[in-house]
């Protein structure tokens, strides 16, 4: 029985298909190893968010072939997405694969077993108009399961190359999500993560009108879930309605990570943003209104360009 082990870096996008991808090759009969033991294949699933994420995938594509000189080395995800040159030219790696390819990693490694020469395959996600389903992944080693419920983003802020790597907004089926969900219930599992690129818009590209919150209230149903918790939220999504209807979920976790990224009017126009931080004042305010015991997070860029007249 072949062994593969794992490497995830990023997300919690990333943390998902990794789940996907382990259960695909569990139903194949391979054997699943930590990342630390000597495997057939290694999978580094990339990140590209920051430039020591660049780093770290290399890295770590890298690291994996020092374990086992034979082993089959398979770079996919983010990085390899937008720096597919850059990532053909690192020696160690056999396979290269971009995130719509995860779905059928199994194949693709078969595939160069049967021909032991270099393979790679990257779908141009911009162009990618669906969400690509990865099968009902159920596989987790935690307490609670990952669910993703949409891919890509719209928003492109100045700084973000998320989009490129992940495309546009596509808003997976609730009907698959529902269904996932129950099985994980199923297992006992109680808790689930809501998360996606960018999940405050899911549901903008289907055609009749179908938002997060009503994937919300379909979830909160779900006999055996007992908490949902959400994953980074656009601040503009907490409108008054979303906060009247959401407080109506008794199983949503007072814990809502809104990114404001800069403190500065200015510097958030630069960015892309779309809000003031009076307009973040007001949005944080409201939860508070609607949670006593709410609890809030953020990120902050520090050291953003200002604008010259050779550019940013």
């Amino acid at each position: 029985m072949k062994k593969v082990a794992f490497i995830t870096l990023g997300c919690k996008v990333n943390q998902y298909e990794t789940n996907s991808m382990i259960q695909k090759f569990i139903e194949k009969n391979y054997n699943i190893v930590e990342a630390d033991q000597k495997a057939d294949i290694y999978i580094i699933n990339t990140c590209t968010v920051t430039n020591m994420a660049d780093r770290k995938s290399r890295q770590m594509l890298r690291r994996v072939k020092e374990q086992n000189k034979e082993a089959i080395v398979v770079a996919c995800g983010c990085y390899v997405q937008v720096a597919k040159k850059e990532v053909e030219e690192i020696p160690e790696i056999d396979l290269v694969l971009g995130n719509n390819e995860k779905k059928k990693i199994v194949e693709m490694i078969e595939a160069y077993q049967k021909q032991a020469n270099r393979l790679s395959g990257i779908e141009d996600v911009m162009q990618q108009k669906e969400y690509v389903e990865l099968g009902e992944t159920t596989y987790t080693e935690k307490t609670r399961a990952v669910i993703k419920v949409q891919d890509g983003c719209d928003r492109f802020c100045s700084y973000c190359i998320i989009p490129y790597a992940r495309g546009r907004v596509r808003s997976r089926k609730p009907e698959n999500i529902i269904k996932e969900i129950k099985k994980i219930a199923q297992n006992e599992i109680k808790e689930v993560i809501i998360t996606g690129i960018h999940i405050a818009s899911y549901g903008k590209d289907f055609k009749e009108k179908y938002q997060l919150i009503d994937l919300l209230e379909e979830i909160n149903q779900i006999e055996g879930i007992q908490r949902i918790r959400l994953g980074s939220l656009e601040p503009l999504l907490i409108t008054e309605e979303f906060v009247e209807r959401l407080t109506k979920l008794e199983k949503v976790c007072h814990h809502f990570h809104l990114s404001l990224q800069s403190g500065c009017d200015e510097t958030l126009s630069r960015m892309n943003r779309r809000y003031t931080t009076k307009e973040f004042e007001e949005i944080v305010q409201r939860l508070r209104n609607a949670y006593q015991d709410v609890n809030l997070t953020t990120d902050i860029i520090v050291g953003f360009p200002r604008r010259n007249e050779g550019g940013i």
